[in-house]
């Protein structure tokens, strides 16, 4: 007779069955199939699966947080834009002098946003890399500024190496 594993309900089939020689190993196999996947089983309303660790099949369930945003504090007077920029971030620049951020090529997707805020004293100015076209409504449209300190922008991937740069500009 057939035996049900534990976090799946998979019938696995024991000596006593029809199928004879295997069947020790059949049913090991079934048992750590059932035990590997465990993490899969469960979840609640809201959650999503994440990965656990590197580990194969290392799961669990987690709240969808997409609106909490990570805080990439940069304190220099350059920074240039990285891709995880577009994952729920933003970038918050803090300095005393003016600060440059550069809008690189070919790092982004089209329809990437990338928040950016000047906390410090230091005007943030945007700057075109290599092959890169910035647009916008501040007063120089291709390198625009934010306006003041506590300003924000959004910088939107809009092609391969063009972007649309929204926020408080000047």
């Amino acid at each position: 007779m057939a035996t049900t594993t534990t976090n799946f309900g998979w019938d696995i089939p024991q000596s006593t069955d029809l199928v004879k020689d295997g069947a020790t190993a059949i049913a090991a196999l079934g048992q750590d199939i059932d035990t590997a996947m465990v993490d899969l089983k469960g979840g609640t309303t809201g959650q999503v699966l994440a990965k656990a660790s590197g580990t194969d099949l290392d799961f669990s369930w987690i709240a969808q947080d997409d609106l909490t945003l990570a805080i990439n504090a940069q304190t220099g007077t350059t920074y240039t834009l990285v891709a995880a920029d577009a994952i729920n971030a933003l970038v918050q620049l803090n300095n005393a002098s003016a600060i440059t951020v550069t809008c690189p090529p070919s790092v982004f997707s089209i329809g990437d946003q990338i928040n950016v805020y000047q906390r410090g004293a230091g005007q943030v100015t945007f700057s075109q890399g290599s092959g890169v076209t910035i647009r916008s409504t501040g007063a120089t449209s291709t390198a625009p500024k934010l306006r003041a300190q506590y300003s924000a922008a959004t910088v939107i991937c809009i092609g391969v190496s063009e972007f649309l740069i929204l926020g408080d500009l000047s």
